[in-house]
């Protein structure tokens, strides 16, 4: 198994790691904090030894490992995974701010979970941590959060309506943003795509994503900028124009601060093929 790229916070309450993982055994001894690993390759097929089965895995494919647990399965090719850790301190301190003690006591191993929330908030913390944790401390603690509240809620409907926006607005409007990066989106028309006041899914966006929903457009927009520009068919007035920034130097400012790269400098650092 090598390790692609860590957090540089070890001692936060959340860390993730990037890895890729040889065909064969691959094994998760028991660990002191929480794991969500979510499948990052093409289809893979796998092997439970535990109930004797072969199961493919998705990219966007969760497992879920509690401390103290172990997990594990055979794998007939390589794969990619991101890992990521929560202190158990950290969903423990979640439940008792929510009152879902019991949904806590209830946790417990799950595998090949498919959950947009969960997938949108390792993606976030993925983009964040390819380009070099930018973001700092304050925004993984922050996804750190609205994981526990999701993972909380996934047995406790308490949990969900103390959050508020529910699974189904939530994947309305991130697919609407994903849609429509090229658009000047508006609160009002995310609002009425939501089916919830332009206050309100400011604040539900928030805890449920872990990040403002500015931010989070900013976000997706400059992953999809980065995607364009490694690609090179346009020239960087054109993936600005096609990913929602008024101008170049629009889109240069905000991915120089979302990731610590210009357009010009990532298609310089780009390798040859």
């Amino acid at each position: 198994m090598h390790l692609q790229s860590a957090s540089p916070y070890p001692d936060a309450r959340v860390t993730a790691s990037s890895r890729h993982v040889e065909a064969g055994t691959y094994r998760l001894p028991k660990a002191q904090h929480h794991r969500i690993m979510v499948h990052a390759s093409a289809a893979t097929r796998t092997y439970c030894n535990d109930v004797a089965k072969y199961f493919i895995r998705r990219a966007g494919d969760v497992d879920i490992v509690p401390a103290g647990r172990e997990a594990g399965f055979e794998a007939e090719t390589s794969f990619d995974t991101l890992e990521i850790r929560l202190t158990p301190s950290l969903l423990e301190g979640v439940a008792a701010e929510l009152g879902t003690g019991a949904s806590l006591r209830r946790f417990d191993t799950r595998h090949l979970l498919r959950d947009m929330r969960i997938q949108y908030l390792a993606q976030a913390l993925e983009s964040d941590l390819k380009a070099g944790l930018p973001s700092g401390h304050l925004f993984a603690d922050g996804v750190g959060v609205a994981l526990a509240v999701r993972l909380l809620g996934l047995d406790d409907p308490r949990a969900e309506r103390t959050v508020r926006l529910s699974h189904d607005q939530l994947s309305r409007v991130v697919m609407y943003i994903d849609a429509n990066l090229h658009e000047a989106l508006t609160i009002d028309e995310l609002s009425r795509i939501a089916g919830a006041s332009s206050s309100h899914l400011r604040t539900w966006f928030k805890a449920a994503m872990g990040t403002t929903l500015h931010r989070y457009v900013l976000r997706r927009r400059v992953d999809r900028a980065r995607t364009l520009l490694l690609a090179g068919d346009n020239s960087i007035s054109e993936v600005a124009h096609l990913t929602g920034f008024a101008h170049q130097s629009h889109l240069a400012h905000w991915m120089r601060r979302e990731i610590g790269e210009t357009p010009r400098g990532l298609r310089r650092a780009k390798p040859v093929s």
